[in-house]
């Protein structure tokens, strides 16, 4: 999924709440000592986090973050961040946790830890149905991707020929492709898949088969913080129990996501 980018920029936040009356459960746990975690996401990445019509923060994530958190015994503080500021944040201590669709990369890793997988990530390839395009001929090719993810990382190590348009988000370079200003997509799967279901990507298709690129999506803590073994056996518990599963089904195809 996402690489890392660790300049400094402002950090515009929204804070989300996990329930209705967040501010009377703020005060309701800060009076009575029930543990806060505080977790750091971005809202523009369809199903796994984003903006329903209403302005709520919904997705995957947010689902499998509260589930953790109920897992946990921890009241949840879930927070939209621009991905920018995103490792930035949790080492200022911003914030306790990341979920992103952050991608587990060793050059990551060297800055924050990890919690076990929660998902794995292959890329694809979107282009214009009846126009040939395919992963082995992006030569002279405009392929858009999103800032600072892996797809812009695949990119330029395996099609150093091709021009590539990065974007800020997802929305805006699927605004380019449906425009015609770029010739192709190179997108993590699931969200593409999400897009192509839409009104906007009713022309498109994937081109060819899925990049396997043995990318492991995890959750981002700070170095040696002991929230990493807490958040793993949560995950492990929801696992097991079938509550993960439940997610799963609510918002993938099931055969894409481990």
């Amino acid at each position: 999924m996402k690489l890392k980018l660790l300049s400094i920029l402002a950090i515009s936040t929204l804070v989300v709440a996990c329930s209705n009356n967040q501010g009377a459960d703020d005060k309701s746990a800060a009076t009575t000592g029930e543990k806060q975690i505080r977790i750091a996401t971005e809202s523009s990445f369809k199903p796994f986090s984003y903006l329903d019509a209403s302005g709520n923060l919904v997705g995957f994530e947010i689902d499998l973050a509260n589930a953790l958190c109920q897992e946990m015994a921890a009241k949840c503080d879930i927070q939209s961040q621009d991905w920018d500021g995103l490792i930035v944040g949790l080492n200022a201590k911003k914030f306790d946790a990341v979920m992103a669709g952050m991608s587990a990369t060793s050059e990551r890793a060297k800055v924050v830890d990890f919690s076990d997988s929660y998902f794995n990530n292959t890329l694809v390839l979107l282009g214009q149905k009846g126009v040939e395009l395919n992963a082995n001929t992006l030569d002279d090719k405009n392929i858009a991707v999103q800032q600072a993810t892996v797809s812009a990382d695949y990119l330029t190590k395996n099609h150093p020929k091709a021009t590539i348009k990065a974007y800020s988000t997802q929305d805006n370079a699927y605004l380019d492709l449906t425009a015609g200003r770029v010739d192709g997509m190179l997108s993590d799967i699931v969200p593409a898949l999400d897009w192509l279901k839409t009104e906007q990507g009713a022309d498109f298709e994937v081109k060819g088969e899925p990049i396997d690129i043995n990318d492991s999506v995890a959750i981002a803590l700070r170095k040696n913080d002991p929230l990493k073994d807490e958040f793993n056996t949560a995950l492990a518990t929801l696992k097991q129990n079938g509550k993960y599963d439940e997610l799963v089904d609510k918002y993938f195809d099931k055969t894409i996501i481990k």
